[in-house]
C-alpha cells in the first residue's frame, strides 16, 4: 500500500524559510511525478510545485523565485524549499504522487503558518 509521509511544516515569521519533505513507500511501479499542493482556509486546493521523474519542474506563479522543488528518486522523496515566506503562503501543504498502474496518492498534510 502506498503511503506518503510529510514533515517539515511549522510556524515561521514572514521572510523566513521552511523545508518540507515527503517520503513515499509501497511503490511498486514507476513514479511519474511528485508534487506539493496547498489549501488555505475556505479556499480550494491548489498546485504549488511539481516535479516529474525526469526532473521537469513547474511552479505556481505566486511562488516562482521563492520556492524550489527537488526529489531523490532512489529514496522516493520529494522536497520543497520555501524561502521568503509570506502570510499568504499559510495553509495545509499536501504531498501528491502519480504512479504508473497504481494511481494518484495524497499525504495527510502538514500545516505551514506564516506570521506577519
Amino acid at each position: 500500500q502506498v503511503q506518503l509521509v510529510e514533515s517539515g511544516g511549522g510556524l515561521v515569521q514572514a521572510g523566513g524559510s521552511l523545508r518540507l519533505s515527503c517520503a513515499a513507500s509501497g511503490i511498486a511501479f514507476r513514479i511519474v511525478a511528485m508534487g506539493w499542493y496547498r489549501q488555505a482556509p475556505g479556499e480550494q486546493r491548489e498546485l504549488v510545485a511539481r516535479i516529474t521523474s525526469g526532473g521537469t519542474t513547474n511552479y505556481a506563479d505566486s511562488v516562482k523565485g521563492r520556492f524550489s522543488i527537488s526529489s531523490d528518486n532512489v529514496k522516493n522523496t520529494v522536497y520543497l524549499q520555501m524561502n521568503s515566506l509570506k502570510p499568504e503562503d499559510t495553509g495545509v501543504y499536501y504531498c501528491n504522487t502519480n504512479i504508473v498502474l497504481q494511481g494518484v496518492y495524497w499525504g495527510q498534510g502538514t500545516q505551514v503558518t506564516v506570521s506577519s
